[in-house]
């Protein structure tokens, strides 16, 4: 009798047959050779220098730089971390770019077309495309009102208001 899964009622894929094993034998080795690295260099900074002599080794670098290789290594990934957060950064558009809300792949309606408020016949499948931001924010947060109108006791003029209701300038 095969052994099937309790979810599944059939068999599962048999594994792959010509699968490579070598990132097996990559692993190991970079496993071993670390290890190997790691106790070269715990023995070059911590045994004395008659020993290192004794094994037969003639130069070997200045003991300052068992300390100085892990900090320069630290102050590297650091400096990693920093730069690719930096360039983030600098690389990011300003709120008031439409990049932010819109890419290069957004399919809009035409321009003169008001086909979100079209009535169209049961049978016709309507035009795929992006809602437009401006209607978004309509239906999301109703209709703009204007600083004129009278507000309820405790609420204040948004940033957002004050935005839409400046004088345009020609």
């Amino acid at each position: 009798m095969e052994t099937t899964s309790p979810i599944a009622s059939f068999r599962p894929e048999p594994p792959d047959e010509h699968r490579s094993r070598a990132p097996e034998f990559y692993g190991f080795v970079a496993w071993t050779s670390t290890s190997v690295l790691f106790v070269l260099y715990v023995l070059w900074a911590l045994l004395p220098d008659e020993y290192i002599v004794w094994l037969g080794v003639e130069w070997y670098p200045s003991r300052e730089w068992t300390l100085l290789l892990p900090a320069y290594s630290i102050v590297i990934v650091l400096l990693t971390y920093f730069v690719y957060f930096a360039i983030a950064i600098a690389r990011t558009p300003a709120f008031s770019d439409p990049s932010t809300f819109i890419d290069t792949k957004a399919h809009l309606p035409a321009l003169g077309a008001i086909q979100q408020f079209k009535h169209a016949d049961p049978d016709v499948i309507p035009e795929l495309y992006d809602i437009p931001i401006g209607v978004v924010n309509r239906v999301v947060y109703g209709p703009h009102r204007s600083s004129h109108e009278n507000r309820p006791l405790g609420e204040s003029l948004s940033m957002f208001d004050t935005i839409q209701t400046s004088p345009k300038t020609p």
